[in-house]
């Protein structure tokens, strides 16, 4: 008897309508976990690597994590995994809410899609039954109808993962929506594009299966004393969700201001953050995903614009920094707005705040002017201008066909000082943490396998003190503003990060001070193997190298692992971070060292043999 997997995985091909299953193998769970562990090695394995994103021949895989759908804390998360189009190498894009766990009620650890259906379609998954339905009157809906109509024609009680009218205008910044108006996000990288290339608007779920756990007992009495010490520490996330840590992060000069060239906004901060939304009324209720019992999510009222009256899923952290600080809005009802727009459109938040925010820079320098915005004053905090862009932008008209693709190509195409204001790092969007507070940040983003990616890392987690890396043996000297023993820090929590993106587990689960030891136990009850931390850190470390292995068969090496101009070489005068630049030689030469890689980033034979990963 298999545990903790369902044992199979779905196979679509959209241009016969052929619809298979392969058997899930053990031994490669057990190697690579789950998730996007498990996705790597088919892409690697069975793919053709040097396809364009956009080409049917291009899979777009799902994969549940090892832990996904199970009784484990938020083991809620999975992840959709493809070629970026954004970024034309790496890209998984990892999602919460109920969509893994429906998934696995209906027999499966995931799905592979490959080719191009002629007509719009989407695919229902009921149980053991799946069936290919044409999705014509679909097109054009946004996120939130295409949810409610879908489970109109299949189940009221479905899950559905969809794209909006942006991943159907195959904007690179797209995302695949989950959950309709309670909108979980797999945002980043342009997955929504590659999806809407194959002309899948939605994939949905029913199911009423359950996974065998090796002793349910086991796994109930690891836990027991575990659960109240997570809602203890998380009881803030409870309150407010991450928007309740704006004003500690713009304290710590770590908020981005004015497309990340200001130090401090204190009371723009205070206007724009969880507490605030809280106190006004705006947040109205919460929500939580999947075996979860933090309950971060908010509900929000939308109170101007055009979806005026609505009510969704309400900003995160990253939308307020986005659409608040860095683009000078302390009016947080057009903030909630561009929220709501993002999720209806199918817009990546992070990548859509900085296009928002390098537009308005562009406007003010006189790179773009009123005739190119089509009479869209972008001046800096406009609120109904940021509406009317973000519009413009999911649908790539006007001036939203400039910026609809991302901020490196937008500085391709407008080229000059355009390019100074494009804040990325190998084409994705850096997300709102800044590089120049916290330093171990600096090398995390710039080795990041997806690109500027904030949740690769989340060492500033360590540097702030929200969790002390001594937890897994980490007991070296930290000051934030130096680079000393940064690099080491930023390939453990890059090790570890990798896990849980496998194991399907929400990166809130350190602030249950949770260390490696003690998921192994939970990985064990549920599985009956006889992992370790130990292992469990080496297998991090082996799904890093296997995808810096796809990104190194892209042409990715230390030319590309660099931070934007402005986040390397412009430090700024005021705030918590002022006057503070990471030394990126220095922490890179370190990192490469410490990974085991040569002088130009990629991995050695030796490292590759130790990993295991010497037949990829």
């Amino acid at each position: 008897m298999t545990y903790g997997i369902m044992g199979k995985i779905l196979e679509v091909d959209l241009t016969s309508k052929a619809i298979g299953y392969r058997t899930s193998d053990i031994t490669v769970f057990k190697k690579y976990l789950g998730g996007s562990g498990v996705a790597a090695k088919i892409l690697m394995d069975e793919f053709d690597l040097g396809v364009d994103p956009l080409s049917p021949e291009n899979p777009l895989i799902f994969m549940n994590g090892l832990l996904t759908g199970l009784p484990v804390p938020t083991g809620a998360k999975s992840s959709f995994v493809a070629k970026s189009p954004l970024t034309g190498i790496w890209n998984e894009s990892t999602v919460g809410g109920h969509w893994g766990a429906q998934v696995k009620k209906c027999g499966l650890d995931g799905m592979i899609m490959t080719g191009k259906s002629e007509t719009p379609v989407y695919i229902w998954i009921n149980d053991d039954c799946v069936e290919i339905r044409d999705a014509s009157a679909l097109m054009g809906l946004d996120v939130f109808e295409t949810s409610d109509k879908v489970k109109a024609m299949t189940d009221a009680k479905a899950v559905v993962a969809c794209i909006g009218p942006a991943g159907e205008n195959l904007s690179k910044i797209a995302g695949i929506m989950i959950g309709g108006n309670e909108t979980r996000a797999a945002g980043r990288g342009g997955l929504g594009a590659v999806m809407g290339s194959k002309n899948i608007k939605a994939i949905v779920a029913k199911g009423t299966k359950s996974a065998n756990v090796y002793s349910r007992e086991s796994l109930r009495d690891l836990l027991k004393d575990f659960l109240p010490i997570l809602n203890a520490n998380a009881k803030s996330l409870h309150d407010f969700g991450t928007a309740g840590g704006v004003q500690g992060v713009e304290a710590n000069g770590d908020l981005p201001i004015k497309n990340w060239t200001l130090g401090d906004w204190a009371e723009g901060a205070e206007k724009t953050c969880g507490q605030n939304m809280d106190y006004l009324g705006i947040t109205v209720s919460h929500h939580a995903c999947y075996a979860c019992s933090i309950r971060c999510g908010k509900d929000a009222r939308v109170d101007i614009g055009p979806y005026k009256g609505a009510i969704g899923h309400g900003p995160e952290y990253e939308t307020c920094a986005a659409f608040g600080a860095n683009i000078l809005n302390d009016n947080i009802e057009y903030l909630v707005a561009a929220n709501d727009i993002c999720n209806r459109m199918g817009l990546d938040v992070i990548c859509a705040g900085n296009a928002t925010a390098m537009a308005m820079e562009c406007f003010e320098r006189g790179v773009i002017d009123k005739v190119d915005t089509e009479g869209i004053d972008l001046t800096w905090g406009n609120g109904p201008s940021i509406l009317d862009f973000l519009l413009k932008l999911a649908k790539k008209e006007g001036i939203g066909a400039i910026f609809g693709d991302g901020v490196k190509d937008a500085g391709d195409k407008l080229g000059g000082l355009a390019k100074e204001f494009a804040i990325h790092v190998k084409g994705l969007s850096v997300a709102f943490h800044d590089p120049r507070a916290f330093t171990s940040m600096a090398v995390g983003y710039a080795t990041s396998n997806r690109g500027g990616c904030h949740l690769e890392n989340l060492s500033y987690f360590c540097e702030s003190g929200a969790f002390p890396p001594g937890i897994f043996g980490f007991n070296k000297p930290l000051s934030k503003h130096s680079d000393e023993n940064k690099a080491e820090l930023s390939v453990i929590m890059q090790n570890l990060m990798n896990v849980y993106n496998a194991l399907g587990l929400c990166k809130f689960l350190i602030r249950g001070k949770t260390n490696p030891e003690t998921i192994a136990t939970w990985i064990n009850a549920v599985t009956g193997w006889d992992m370790t931390g130990e292992d469990l850190m080496v297998t991090g470390e082996r799904l890093h190298n296997i995808k810096r292995l796809y990104n190194n068969s892209m042409g990715i090496s230390r030319k590309d692992d660099h931070l934007p101009p402005r986040l390397q070489y412009h430090d700024r005068r005021t705030g918590a971070a002022a006057g503070i630049l990471p030394n990126m030689t220095k922490l890179l030469t370190e990192y490469y060292n410490i990974r085991g890689w040569d002088n130009e980033g990629i991995p050695t034979p030796e490292r590759l043999d130790f990993l295991d990963l010497t037949t990829i």
